[in-house]
């Protein structure tokens, strides 16, 4: 079991609009350059995340998309199932059908429990990260990035980086 693409750009878009959206409607054609995902492909995503009224568009000359609600209301797990993401560990797809005898008798495998547990446990983690919690992380990760970048730049009139005795006292 693997999210998808589809559940991994979809949740990537939504961070590119969510991060951009504070100066108005974001283009798809904005989304695709700076995440290098094909237009078409976000276009069938946003109709879903439209429908699903995770996102709301704008059209007309200045349009595009935006948040349906805030942020912190959207969870990872709504983005992924409004683009029709099944979180299933399951063999059977959770229909329970998944050990079949020779006889033709079906019923669940021996391990069917564990990896519906486990589908569980998935969609309950994924319902709890918000995209705000996401969007958070990105802003720190570009702000930490960015201080790295600078050089540090030491005023002439500073003291010398020697450490005297009195500092190490």
């Amino acid at each position: 079991m693997r999210l998808t693409t589809k559940g991994r750009f979809a949740v990537t878009a939504m961070i590119d609009l969510a991060l951009r959206q504070h100066s108005g409607p974001v283009t798809l054609a904005a989304i695709s350059q700076r995440q290098n995902i094909s237009l078409s492909y976000l276009e069938q995503l946003f109709g879903k995340l439209r429908r699903h009224e995770l996102v709301d568009s704008m059209r007309g000359p200045g349009g595009g998309y935006t948040l349906a609600r805030l942020a912190r209301q959207i969870t990872v797990a709504d983005i992924i199932f409004a683009v029709d993401e099944p979180l299933d560990a399951t063999s059977c797809g959770g229909k329970e059908n998944c050990s079949v005898g020779r006889i033709g008798d079906s019923g669940q495998c021996m391990t069917h429990e564990l990896w519906a547990t486990l589908s569980r446990k998935m969609v309950d983690y994924l319902d709890s990260v918000s995209l705000q919690d996401l969007v958070d992380q990105q802003r720190m990760r570009l702000l930490q990035e960015s201080t790295k970048e600078r050089p540090v730049r030491m005023s002439p009139a500073a003291p010398s980086a020697k450490l005297t005795e009195a500092a190490l006292a």
